[in-house]
């Protein structure tokens, strides 16, 4: 029995087909999320393609908060349960990451930084920062979609690695997506820390090495774990198209709203058109009208 990389390894032979699969793992993970790449979800083309005044409305700003900050807060919670990471080593390593998040400068983390760069924009927010706690406690304030999803988070992130590479790997990808599509209308939205502070210091593509490096780690020890954590990864990529879908249906209903209200206008216009007493023609004779 010896010691690497702070696991505890035991001596045993292991068969080339699970060696190979071990070695593997990176490149099979990141082709796996290459066909979930959030980025080519119609969300993110459509919300910048929405009209301005659509786009601005509080209370729809205050909508896409909600159900993207309960998917984030439900990973950034998940994500202090991952099992096989117990030894000193592996703990310091899993630390800097919840530092990452909930450690930054002055008592900031990323969930106040999202807030702030929501209400920045004019979001009337639902739910105050608080009040996002337990899975169970929140899902009662979501919609079943969203709600699914937080649940979905807490159970595979405490079984398996495999959530958790999935959600470090694509991040940057939709965050960058994201911070892309509300900039074609608030061109400040790019800069704030939350989105401003992760692309300068590269700090999910850091996770996102961080993520396959350590879970390569356990692997080796523990072959028999890569079907699972496969798996799971492709449940939790599953999971995130359905955040995006949901998040793409209250775009594609703002629109309609909007269309909605911009036929009704044309057509009371109209109807005040065609009511408003028409004054008569007069014909001239001579040097009178008749």
């Amino acid at each position: 029995m010896g010691t690497r990389d702070g696991i505890v390894h035991e001596d045993r032979d292991y068969s080339d087909s699970e060696s190979d699969g071990v070695e593997d793992f990176p490149s099979a993970m990141m082709a796996l999320l290459d066909k979930h790449r959030p980025s080519r979800m119609p969300f993110f083309r459509r919300l910048a393609s929405l009209p301005l005044r659509v786009v601005s409305d509080p209370d729809f700003l205050g909508e896409i908060h909600l159900v993207y900050q309960a998917a984030m807060h439900a990973t950034r919670a998940a994500v202090y349960y991952l099992p096989h990471l117990d030894s000193p080593a592996l703990r310091k390593r899993k630390l800097q990451i919840f530092i990452d998040d909930d450690g930054l400068a002055g008592g900031d983390t990323h969930h106040y930084q999202l807030t702030r760069a929501f209400r920045n924009i004019g979001a009337n927010i639902r739910l105050s920062d608080e009040e996002f706690g337990s899975p169970e406690e929140l899902c009662r304030r979501l919609d079943p979609e969203t709600a699914h999803f937080v649940r979905l988070a807490q159970r595979l992130y405490s079984r398996s690695l495999g959530p958790w590479c999935a959600v470090e790997v694509m991040s940057v990808d939709w965050m960058r997506a994201l911070a892309e599509a509300f900039s074609v209308h608030f061109p400040q939205f790019i800069h704030e820390p939350y989105f401003e502070d992760c692309f300068s210091h590269h700090v999910e593509e850091r996770h996102a090495e961080e993520a396959l490096a350590v879970t390569k780690m356990v692997l080796r020890q523990r072959p028999e774990l890569l079907a699972e954590t496969m798996r799971d990864a492709k449940m939790m990529a599953e999971a995130l198209d359905g955040v995006w879908n949901n998040l793409d249906r209250i775009v594609e209903k703002a629109r309609r709203r909007a269309g909605g209200f911009e036929r009704r206008g044309l057509m009371l216009i109209v109807n005040r058109v065609m009511t408003r007493p028409w004054p008569f023609p007069t014909e001239v004779v001579g040097n009178r009208s008749i």
